[in-house]
């Protein structure tokens, strides 16, 4: 074969290559211009940081009233700052994702869409990677917010969380990345449903409600297995800092490491976008 006609060197194909590229960076522009042209997204943005800030002060505020506790604990001070934003972000943040497919389809502009990119895949891994990159930026600006304001009232009593200390770096950066897995998470069930209500009510139970029904489920291995495999509580891992070492996973003590819940969460994720991809596939527009 001549080096003319050698798949290694053949003209055609890097023409297509480089076309699917600029075609998947024009998908990108268009799924921001959409995401961020939506006023409801906007404002449920604004709604993680006053959650997560707002609540993490509150806290912060009320120590002293609270009773403050005789023994540092840095597991306590990591929640006290960054489990608002987890509990009421996640719930959000799984609204922004199921918004962004499910506000298309009720509008009907998932059309134009797939006619101007018949490649269904494409504009499905555009959608996700800027809805979770928008979250997860929009989680870091509020970790790290909570953190710098409540620092000073922590600190007065000795009970600050320094980022240097053990783990709280990494459950920083790990509470921002579990609500973009969150909003990754309602892009495929939004996809998979085409109802922005349901999916906000799927989202609702898997993240928040589902852990508090798996606490009060009558004591066994199904329970306990259910219990540890819920989103939220993979999320409630992801953002803690332990005092004392623990096992990986424990399904009968309830012990998720930071490691398992980012398995979890992820298993989660891949699980509703597979289900939505191939929904998206199978199904017409």
């Amino acid at each position: 074969m001549s080096p003319q006609t050698s798949p290694a060197h053949n003209p055609t194909r890097h023409a297509d290559s480089v076309f699917e590229r600029a075609r998947f960076s024009g998908l990108i522009r268009s799924e921001w211009v959409k995401t961020a042209s939506l006023p409801s997204t906007v404002l449920l943005l604004i709604g993680i940081l006053a959650a997560g800030l707002g609540g993490s002060m509150f806290l912060a505020v009320t120590l002293e009233s609270s009773g403050v506790p005789s023994v540092a604990s840095l597991e306590q001070t990591v929640n006290d700052v960054l489990s608002p934003m987890v509990i009421l972000g996640q719930i959000i943040a799984g609204i922004v994702g199921v918004m962004s497919i499910g506000a298309e389809y009720s509008s009907g502009s998932i059309q134009p869409t797939l006619i101007a990119s018949p490649r269904r895949l494409p504009v499905l891994g555009a959608k996700t990677l800027v809805v979770f990159s928008i979250v997860t930026v929009v989680g870091l600006v509020t970790a790290f917010a909570s953190w710098t304001a409540t620092y000073p009232f922590y600190a007065e009593h000795g009970l600050e969380a320094r980022l240097d200390a053990p783990g709280v770096l990494v459950a920083v950066l790990g509470s921002a990345a579990y609500l973009g897995l969150c909003a990754v998470f309602g892009v495929g069930i939004g996809t998979l449903l085409r109802s922005t209500t349901i999916g906000a009510v799927i989202v609702f139970v898997v993240t928040l409600l589902g852990p508090i029904l798996a606490s009060v489920l009558p004591y066994g291995l199904f329970s306990r297995v259910v219990r540890v495999l819920m989103l939220g509580n993979a999320g409630d891992a992801m953002s803690r800092v332990r005092d004392a070492p623990g096992p990986f996973l424990d399904i009968w003590t309830g012990h998720i490491s930071a490691g398992a819940g980012w398995m979890i969460a992820l298993a989660w994720t891949a699980l509703a976008l597979t289900a939505g991809a191939l929904a998206l596939m199978k199904r017409d527009a």
